[in-house]
C-alpha cells in the first residue's frame, strides 16, 4: 500500500495547494478574519478547493502521460513514470472530483456553481485550450479569480473592484512565469508543449513587465481608493513590500537565471518568502488596528 500511496500524494501536488489561499482574499479584506463563523467555511472552502485542484492535476497528467514521458522533468512524475498504476490514478480521480463538488455545493449553492466553473474550465485547458496562444495563460490566471469570487460568496462579500483587478494581474504574472521557465527548458529541447512554438523570450519578457507595472499601478490605486480601507490610506504602508516581491522575481530571472514561475520560486527563495510573509503581517496590521473610512 505504501508505494501507491507515496506516488498518489505526489500526483495530488500539495505544494500547489498554496494557490488555494486567494479563496481567504475575501475573508481578510472584508474584516471578516476574526468571525469564527466565516473562518470556518473558508478554511472549509480551501479544503475542497485543494482537492478539487488536484483532480486537476491528475486528469492534467493523464492526458499528458505521453508527452510528460519525453520532458527532462515531468518524465518523473509518478503517472508518467509508472510509479503510480493508471488505474488507481483514474480511481482517485473518480473520487475526488465528484466529491470535491459535491462538498462545495455543500458548503453553499453558488460556491457549487463557481467550484464547477473552475473544474469546467480546467478540463477544457486540459483538452483544447492549452494549445491556444495567451488563451491559455488567461485560463489558468481565471482560476485565482474564481477562489477569490468563491471565498467572497461564502461569507456574503463584495470586495473591491481593484482587488479582483490585482488578483486577475497577479495570476496573468504567474501564468506568464510559467511559460518563461518552459521556454528555457525548450530551448534545451526539453518540452513537448506545441504552444511553446508561439512564444518567445522576448515576447514573454515584454508581457512579464507589462502585467508587473499594471499590477504596481493596480495595487497602489488600491490602497487608497477602496471604500472599506483605513481612512488614513495606511494601506499605502504595504506598497514597499509588493514592489520588492515583483522586483525580486525579476531580478531572479534576469540576473540570477532562474526559470520557475513566482509560485514556484516562493518555495526556495528565502527573501521572496520574506516579502510575502511582511506583506501578509502589515495587511492584517493595517485592516484590523485601524478604522475603516
Amino acid at each position: 500500500m505504501w508505494p501507491v500511496i507515496m506516488p498518489l500524494l505526489r500526483t495530488l501536488r500539495p505544494k500547489q495547494w498554496a494557490k488555494n489561499v486567494f479563496v481567504f482574499a475575501a475573508l481578510v479584506f472584508d474584516h471578516k478574519l476574526a468571525d469564527w463563523r466565516f473562518l470556518t467555511v473558508t478554511i472549509a472552502a480551501f479544503v475542497v478547493l485543494c482537492f478539487l485542484s488536484s483532480s486537476v492535476y491528475i486528469l492534467n497528467d493523464l492526458a499528458d502521460i505521453e508527452k510528460d514521458r519525453q520532458h527532462p522533468k515531468k518524465r518523473n512524475r509518478p503517472i508518467a513514470s509508472g510509479a503510480l498504476p493508471i488505474p488507481i490514478a483514474y480511481t482517485a480521480l473518480a473520487v475526488l472530483a465528484p466529491g470535491s463538488l459535491i462538498a462545495a455545493f455543500a458548503l453553499g449553492t453558488t460556491f457549487g456553481y463557481i467550484a464547477l466553473a473552475y473544474f469546467v474550465s480546467n478540463v477544457l485547458y486540459s483538452f483544447w485550450l492549452k494549445h491556444v496562444v495567451l488563451v491559455d495563460v488567461m485560463v489558468l490566471a481565471s482560476g485565482f479569480l474564481l477562489r477569490a469570487a468563491g471565498g467572497a460568496e461564502l461569507i456574503g462579500s463584495v470586495i473591491s473592484p481593484w482587488l479582483y483587478i490585482c488578483v486577475s494581474l497577479l495570476a496573468l504574472f504567474i501564468g506568464f512565469g510559467k511559460r518563461r521557465g518552459e521556454l528555457l527548458i525548450a530551448q534545451n529541447g526539453g518540452s513537448t508543449r506545441k504552444v511553446l512554438d508561439h512564444y518567445s523570450l522576448s515576447f514573454v519578457d515584454q508581457l512579464i513587465n507589462l502585467v508587473a507595472s499594471a499590477t504596481i499601478v493596480a495595487y497602489s490605486f488600491y490602497t487608497f481608493s477602496a471604500e472599506n480601507l483605513p481612512a488614513n490610506h495606511s494601506m499605502m504602508l504595504t506598497i514597499p513590500f509588493v514592489l520588492y516581491a515583483l522586483f525580486r522575481y525579476l531580478y531572479l530571472i534576469h540576473i540570477k537565471g532562474e526559470g520557475g514561475a513566482p509560485d514556484e520560486l516562493v518555495f526556495v527563495d528565502r527573501p521572496l518568502q520574506l516579502s510575502f510573509a511582511l506583506w501578509a503581517l502589515s495587511v492584517v496590521l493595517v485592516l484590523y488596528l485601524n478604522p475603516v473610512g
